[in-house]
């Protein structure tokens, strides 16, 4: 049979590619063509838009790349149409997939949803184009799925990708040679996300915050969909904050704390037991319009929070992001005491994550309601 995926962000394409292996193992004959990256090309994948072209954050950059955008609109419609598939895939990526649903829809396509957007956080009321055009939604937290209940949704828990990715994730113990890092002194890592925006507005703050911390060294983990160029005038004046590409997981790994961005690196992050400061920043006229729309009901925003229903790691959000805040947060974590009731609440929410064969359910039911 014949799938189309359409995946915009690192993340989608991380968990686009177990979902392509793992329709390939339910169908062997399977004809994939998406919209990802390097991930789900090596993974089987025929990928004809990359994410690297799709990663617009925040309203005002939206508005700005608009023609943009409705290209890639219409390219999608247009290709789907000649490749006519069995069915379309949509992962996370709202802004792009839920359009697309409507339209698929009017086609005739049978539509799947592979991990939900955060609906329940903002913007609400979305939920009925999911209802009216999605035949099912795969979710991976389990919060989620009374959300999709709820509002009348089929809808599956398959538990979280994460966990099984991070478990079979082998330790690189040149890790640090590697990277010409102190053997002794403890590493504190710093994820300032993958959007050039959110990078921009980010990282500055973090850098400033590692000078406070003399006994540690920092390490900046480049995300895949930028340019080494675009971090060189950030890091001028660190010279002693390591940037490394393409090791993300072996700096978890050997990270004593980290300052993250809020998004799937929160999780990641916590999947490696690894305490962290949950870092945000927005541009202001992004950040009203998105405070405008959000769940009222929502108090927090990082993932980690979100399962566990409190306040396990510090959030510091727009103005609460100073260098004063985020140094006495990083202090409190980098105490025993902070530490320890952190990676109890850890231990916790990893339960609560469910199986980690989510891709292989997925793909299984999706196999069989083809096949029928």
């Amino acid at each position: 049979m014949k799938y189309y995926i359409i995946a915009g962000e690192p993340s989608g394409d991380l968990q686009g590619a177990a979902l392509v292996q793992a329709l390939i193992l339910a169908d062997p004959a399977a004809n994939i063509r998406c919209w990802g990256g390097d991930l789900m090309a090596e993974a089987g994948a025929n990928v004809v838009k990359h994410y690297r072209e799709l990663a617009f954050m925040g309203f005002v950059e939206v508005v700005k790349n608009l023609p943009t955008i409705l290209r890639n609109f219409r390219f999608a419609k247009d290709d789907i149409q000649q490749f006519s598939p069995d069915c379309l895939i949509l992962i996370d990526y709202p802004g792009f997939n839920l359009r697309m649903a409507t339209w698929a829809k009017k086609q005739g396509l049978r539509v799947y949803y592979y991990i939900s957007p955060q609906l329940w956080a903002w913007h609400t009321s979305r939920v009925k184009i999911i209802r009216d055009c999605v035949e099912r939604m795969f979710v991976i937290f389990p919060f989620e799925e009374g959300f999709y209940k709820k509002h009348g949704v089929e809808v599956s828990f398959i538990g979280h990708p994460l966990a099984k990715v991070i478990e079979g994730h082998v330790a690189n113990g040149d890790f640090r040679k590697k990277n010409g890092l102190v053997e002794s002194k403890p590493i504190i890592a710093l994820l300032p996300g993958s959007r050039r925006q959110e990078v921009t507005m980010i990282l500055g703050t973090m850098l400033e915050v590692s000078v406070l911390f003399p006994d540690y060294q920092f390490v900046v983990a480049k995300a895949s969909s930028l340019e080494l160029s675009f971090y060189e005038p950030l890091l001028a004046g660190f010279p002693s904050v390591k940037l490394v590409d393409k090791q993300t997981y072996d700096l978890l790994q050997h990270a004593h704390a980290a300052l993250v961005t809020s998004g799937t690196a929160t999780l990641e992050t916590a999947l490696f037991r690894v305490p962290q400061v949950v870092c945000y920043k927005a541009g202001n006229v992004s950040y009203r319009l998105a405070r405008w729309l959000v769940n009222p009901d929502l108090k927090f925003i990082s993932i980690v929070n979100l399962i566990a229903g409190k306040q396990v790691v510090k959030e510091l959000i727009q103005i609460d992001f100073t260098i004063q805040n985020t140094e006495a947060a990083l202090n409190q974590i980098l105490e025993k005491k902070g530490k320890v009731a952190v990676l109890e609440a850890y231990e916790s929410i990893r339960k609560q994550l469910g199986p980690s064969n989510c891709a292989e359910q997925a793909a299984a039911f999706i196999v069989s309601a083809l096949s029928n």
